[in-house]
């Protein structure tokens, strides 16, 4: 796709601003491999150094990756708004999308009831002066936290789990700081840590969560901030239990130059404990998102933590956005307190939880051992990416490529079971299988 673009500029502004163009139009897509630098210099008639200030502007804005010998390419997710149409690729008629990695609508509770509610009790409209965060959903959210031994003496709102690690980095963090993330880690974390200017260490992890000796190297290597998943980690499904807690609070105790994040973003549809790790640093924060449980387009997020970095938050927020809509408040507030959303919300959990370890089941049948703790999320360890994908969509399925969640950690896939049917999952895992180990009539080797 790239070879046919026509880049332009004398300058590496002017280049720059031809290479955003093509990502915004479509003709470099994700994934396009732009040309070397002394090659695309001789084209356009300017030196080596010109191209290799726009690619590095770029690079460090988050738009282009460098991928060793694979040269520099358009990142998967560049933060430049693309055209709609070539966001996603549109799937194949009849495959079954298992790649969004979003809850099942229809197991989400109707919010309907309660806004219906709201717009009767609407009362006087909320001024700039009253805005903020709602003294009685502060309440019920710091009861909520304590009940899973989060201390929230001091919090606030955010539009979101992302946009919460957002205003956190930025309050804590200057361009060119290393932080540490999981490898594999959240595909929109990693996105926003490159648009930020940051520097990414990739910590392993297994399914209890980041490995101890990963977070001591991402350290010593001289990370300023750690964003760890609490349960339900994506793409892994990794939960932090009580003994990998218990060994990463002896590692990170008194620490008073990290940030420490936790991100709780599946809440109450994580059917595993929490194992918190809140106030082992100096500086830390505690994420949890009402969008996994009670809908994506709620976009609020609790954010608790130490008294100077709820500070830095709250007093960032109120110089851009200003606050978290009321009306949505009083909406999560109304949802929190229903306890026939409670139940629906535990229904929910539970049917993930049975796609989940009945997908794990099927594979273990086929010799495959695949990660999933908790979540609604598969990871499958795979030989190579490019084709297993390719035989699933010639199956009717799509997945998720690992590639987008990887760092140095090795291929893998990412099912998303949310919406499968437990009579899919036999036949899912046979064709992960087969896609995974062709057998030679099929055109592969073995």
């Amino acid at each position: 796709m790239s070879a046919r673009y026509q880049f332009s500029g004398t300058t590496a502004v002017a280049i720059s601003a031809s290479i955003e163009s093509g990502i915004r139009t479509g003709a470099l897509p994700p994934g396009a491999a732009l040309p070397p630098v002394r090659a695309l210099a001789a084209e356009l008639g300017v030196s080596p150094a010109t191209v290799a200030r726009a690619y590095r502007e770029l690079r460090q804005r988050g738009v282009l990756a460098t991928a060793g010998r694979h040269g520099t390419r358009v990142r998967p997710r560049p933060p430049v708004a693309a055209r709609r149409s070539v966001l996603r690729p549109a799937p194949l008629p009849d495959a079954r999308d298992l790649s969004r990695g979003e809850p099942d609508p229809r197991l989400l509770p109707p919010i309907g009831p309660h806004l219906a509610a709201l717009a009767a009790d609407a009362g006087p409209p909320v001024g700039y002066s009253q805005a903020g965060v709602l003294p009685e959903l502060a309440e019920a959210a710091r009861a909520r936290l304590s009940a899973d031994g989060v201390p929230a003496g001091d919090l606030t709102l955010t539009g979101g789990a992302l946009d919460g690690i957002e205003r956190l980095l930025g309050a804590h963090l200057r361009p060119g700081d290393a932080v540490a993330v999981e490898d594999p880690g959240w595909a929109n974390l990693l996105d926003l840590v490159a648009a930020l200017g940051l520097r990414p260490i990739g910590v392993p992890l297994d399914d209890e969560g980041p490995l101890v000796a990963g977070v001591a190297a991402a350290l010593s290597a001289g990370a300023r901030a750690l964003v760890i998943t609490s349960r339900a980690q994506n793409p892994t499904g990794a939960a932090v239990s009580a003994a990998r807690a218990e060994e990463l609070r002896a590692l990170l105790a008194g620490r008073r130059d990290l940030l420490l994040i936790e991100d709780d973003h599946a809440a109450e549809l994580a059917r595993v404990p929490l194992h918190s790790l809140a106030g082992v640093t100096g500086s830390w924060a505690f994420v949890r998102s009402v969008s996994k449980p009670f809908g994506p387009d709620l976009r609020l997020a609790v954010l608790a933590g130490d008294e100077t970095t709820v500070a830095r938050v709250t007093g960032r927020t109120r110089v851009g956005a200003g606050w978290v809509s009321t009306v949505l408040q009083r909406l999560v507030l109304a949802l929190w307190g229903d306890p026939a959303v409670d139940e629906l919300v535990r229904r929910a959990a539970q049917s993930y939880d049975l796609r989940r370890e009945g997908l794990l089941a099927a594979l273990a049948e086929h010799g495959l051992t695949a990660h999933g703790r908790s979540g609604i999320n598969v990871w499958l360890p795979v030989p190579d990416e490019t084709s297993a994908l390719t035989a699933l969509r010639d199956a009717g399925w799509a997945v998720a490529p690992g590639a987008l969640y990887r760092i140095a950690a090795p291929p893998a896939l990412r099912i998303t079971v949310s919406s499968l049917a437990v009579e899919e999952l036999t036949p899912l895992a046979a064709a992960l299988a087969r896609a995974i180990h062709p057998s030679p009539e099929m055109g592969f080797s073995t």
